[in-house]
């Protein structure tokens, strides 16, 4: 269970649960998708010793060829059906593990930018698209200055963006009506780099959060240094008694 910040809590510490929300949506989505890919694996043909007993099946009130009895192997019926089932069920997982990694990266950098420009967010803020679903934005970080993991955050993006352009380059080559056998190879290529695009993003939002934190340390004691002024105001602003009858 989290502790969120009570909702009278400075507007830092709820930007700061919204970034952190995101980043536990991907991690969940990470989870599913390496259970989806470990089912999956458990099942490829090459890896399994499939019984050859068979049986027999004809249909009761059927007529032509479907009344002819049939042989069926009752095992690998079995495991070409959970074929079929975990890849469609990876597919899923595996587009909303990238769709969540990158809101969480991109969500992360919109309130590091946030912050840098002055702003003060109680929420990461993202458009719809028709479906209603969150559309990531601009994911890249700029302005860290002496932030001690700058250059690995510079790093990560740069990851991150290869992986988001080679996936987009292999989706527009697999929409074409006519593909060349040397850009079938390059669509091939790409969309193998892009496979890595989800747990990049994920990493890269990871660092991101801990960016936040970092601009987050001149609102966070200009809001202290403001409380400690109020304070001594309000101190000022009590009577004081002379103590006599």
């Amino acid at each position: 269970m989290y502790n969120l910040a009570p909702a009278n809590a400075p507007w830092f510490e709820h930007l700061t649960d919204s970034v952190r929300a995101l980043g536990e949506a991907a991690y969940e989505w990470q989870l599913a998708d390496q259970t989806a890919r470990l089912l999956e694996s458990g099942v490829e043909i090459e890896r399994r010793n499939l019984h050859e007993g068979k049986i027999t099946v004809a249909g009761p009130h059927t007529s032509g060829w479907e009344s002819n009895p049939r042989q069926r192997g009752p095992h690998e019926h079995a495991v070409l059906d959970l074929q079929k089932i975990y890849m469609e069920h990876r597919h899923i997982t595996r587009r909303s593990y990238e769709h969540a990694a990158m809101c969480f990266a991109s969500g992360a950098a919109w309130a590091i930018a946030q912050v840098q420009a002055g702003e003060k967010p109680g929420r990461v803020r993202f458009r719809l698209d028709e479906d209603r679903w969150p559309v990531p934005g601009r994911y890249e970080i700029d302005g860290l200055g002496n932030y001690v993991n700058a250059r690995k955050i510079a790093a990560a993006y740069e990851q991150v963006l290869s992986m988001d352009v080679a996936g987009g380059h292999a989706e527009d080559l697999a929409g074409r009506d006519y593909v060349a056998d040397h850009e079938a190879a390059e669509m091939f290529r790409a969309a193998e780099h892009a496979q890595g695009l989800p747990d990049a993003a994920y990493a890269y939002g990871r660092l991101a959060e801990g960016a936040l934190a970092f601009v987050l340390l001149g609102p966070k004691d200009a809001h202290r240094k403001e409380l400690a002024e109020q304070r001594a105001a309000e101190a000022k602003a009590v009577p004081v008694e002379d103590g006599q009858g």
